[in-house]
């Protein structure tokens, strides 16, 4: 007998080992939280520089994604206390746990598209 999920109803055993899976993928999916995690792995980015690196995205979309990414506790946001606000962003441990997925999606998607 499967357990009563949100969204799944009432769930087989193949869905509740699934659950985590699609977890994962609900925190780092969409458009841009991949490729605000992937430069994030690689240094602290204040936010214009972030949304320099990432062509096509607007001043608001950065704003939403990054807050739902620190909101989820992948990202840490961190102003310092000057004229006018340094804000920069980084990944935090559970964010740099991440990044190694990230990069095994790019070596995947890489021999996709070949």
């Amino acid at each position: 007998m499967g357990y009563g999920l949100k969204g799944y109803g009432d769930c087989s055993e193949e869905v509740i080992r699934a659950c985590p899976v699609e977890m994962a993928l609900h925190m780092i999916g969409g458009k841009w939280k991949g490729i605000i995690i992937d430069i994030l792995s690689e240094k602290s980015v204040r936010f214009n520089e972030l949304r320099r690196l990432i062509p096509g995205i607007s001043q608001r979309m950065l704003t939403l994604q990054l807050r739902e990414l620190e909101a989820d506790g992948i990202v840490k946001r961190v102003v310092d206390d000057t004229v006018p606000p340094k804000v920069e962003y980084f990944l935090t441990e559970q964010g740099n746990k991440l990044s190694s997925i990230i990069d095994s999606i790019r070596v995947w998607g890489k021999e996709f598209l070949s």
